[in-house]
């Protein structure tokens, strides 16, 4: 299939080559690294989220932590992977059409309110006591055989009630964020003009990065300090912040007649990306970066058993990442244009995949915080590019859609990849599974730059904002 883009986005990429100097239009243009936040809505919006991103991340931090030491069971940190990417597999597509359908910020809202009820329930679970029930008991027997495909390591046990409650909040929780992700993808685009997009796609991803670092980091302190439910509850007030903010932000009307009106549209998102073979290609990079090179769902075997650095420690392990993506997020936001943001996506990829591999083989609490910090470095790279050329190359009509394709690819490979690292560290060892990961990572980006070169081609984001 033709790609509907190419020719306009070769014209704009081939106009002037990445190593010619800029026009004196361009040499001349002041630069404003805040201009995004000249919009209100944007301000209101941005805070919001970052205040969700934190308690998102204290909660994280918190139920991985809890699961596994009510279960000494690498399969099961892999299963609370696998109770994100299934609502994401299974929702995304219909949660696209739901966002391009009806009001996306009405979407949003009630789904923050979902957010904050399953979190009251993980705030309750965790503390109250859990009567052995039947359903309960055959929940945990299930949860057990499982396991005993793939545990190897002695102790593993699925004995305790909560558990099973546990997962099954998580699993609503999930549901609810597959589509609050695809009304949230496509409200921001309506809150700022296309000329400022760019700027706050690295803001969003600065916001969501600081409070990655922020959000861990607290939660480890709070679990030992307070313990688990106190941390669920204050991600239950940080979801409620979010739903206040949005309140006030009046998105301004859809007047595109070709919103989507029926099931038929179900899966013409999936049908842009595969004929956008620029979108294909950056989302298929990070689908199975991702997918193989994530270690975030082993950290709490790494903070417990080879790092020895217990809650605290695994607080700022799980913020490392974080803190190396908001440098980079704050030095792109400051640093003129990537001139060759292909190129600059595939060496990111590299070096995340490279700093996995790091992490996986490090006994040093600070070499492997300084990995982390590397990907999470690389990773912002990657999140820019591709971000920016799915929401400037896709028609608004199509956000919502498109937006959940991308959750699917991107949203599930996180969650997959945490229950594939989580399966393969039950059968080789933690080290082994993330050190296996980060190879195949970058053997990925090989495999991507060859199949499709036009990647590596990509000038300047803002070429293509002008080719859109």
């Amino acid at each position: 299939m033709s790609d509907p883009t190419k020719h306009a986005f070769e014209d704009a990429s081939n106009a002037r080559p990445a190593s010619a100097a800029p026009t004196e239009g361009e040499s001349h243009a002041p630069r404003d690294p805040y201009a995004v936040f000249r919009f209100a809505a944007y301000r209101l919006f941005a805070v919001g989220n970052f205040v969700s991103v934190i308690g998102r991340q204290m909660l994280a931090v918190a139920v991985g932590y809890e699961i596994y030491k009510r279960t000494q069971s690498a399969t099961a940190l892999g299963l609370i992977g696998l109770c994100g990417a299934l609502p994401v597999t299974l929702l995304a597509l219909p949660a696209g059409h739901v966002a391009d359908r009806f009001s996306r910020r009405r979407v949003l809202l009630v789904t923050q309110l979902l957010t904050v009820l399953c979190s009251i329930g993980l705030a309750w679970v965790s503390s109250a006591h859990i009567p052995m029930l039947r359903p309960v008991a055959l929940a945990n027997g299930a949860l057990a055989r499982l396991a005993s495909v793939f545990e190897k390591k002695p102790g593993a046990h699925f004995d305790d009630p909560a558990v099973p409650l546990l997962f099954a909040l998580l699993l609503l929780a999930a549901s609810a964020r597959s589509f609050g992700w695809a009304a949230r993808g496509a409200l921001l685009p309506s809150l700022v003009p296309t000329r400022a997009f760019a700027n706050a796609v690295t803001w969003n991803a600065n916001f969501f990065q600081a409070g990655s670092v922020m959000g861990p980091a607290l939660g480890g302190l709070l679990i030992a300090r307070f313990g688990f439910p106190f941390v669920y509850g204050a991600d239950a007030v940080c979801a409620f912040a979010f739903f206040l903010l949005l309140l006030p932000i009046k998105a301004p009307a859809r007047h595109d007649h070709h919103v989507s009106k029926g099931l038929h549209d179900l899966f013409s998102g999936v049908r842009f990306v595969w004929r956008t073979k620029l979108i294909l290609a950056t989302i298929t990079l990070d689908l199975f970066a991702v997918l193989l090179g994530g270690a975030t769902a082993l950290l709490p075997i790494f903070a417990d058993e080879i790092l020895h650095v217990g809650a605290v420690g695994l607080g700022w392990l799980r913020a490392g990442p974080a803190m190396g993506a908001v440098v980079m997020g704050v030095l792109m936001a400051w640093l003129p244009p990537m001139r060759r943001a292909g190129k600059s996506l595939v060496w990111a990829v590299a070096g995340f995949g490279a700093a996995t591999i790091v992490f996986g083989l490090s006994k040093n609490f600070w070499l492997s915080l300084a990995a982390l910090a590397l990907t999470g470095a690389m990773d912002n790279v990657s999140v820019v590019v591709r971000h920016t050329l799915i929401q400037l190359l896709t028609p608004d009509a199509m956000r919502g859609r498109v937006a959940a394709v991308n959750n699917v690819f991107i949203g599930s490979s996180n969650e997959l990849g945490a229950f594939e690292s989580g399966l393969t560290a039950a059968l080789w060892g933690p080290v082994a599974s993330v050190v296996v990961g980060g190879a195949g990572t970058v053997a990925v980006v090989c495999a991507v730059a060859m199949v499709w070169p036009q990647v590596r081609r990509i000038a300047s984001l803002e070429s293509v904002t002008k080719a859109a």
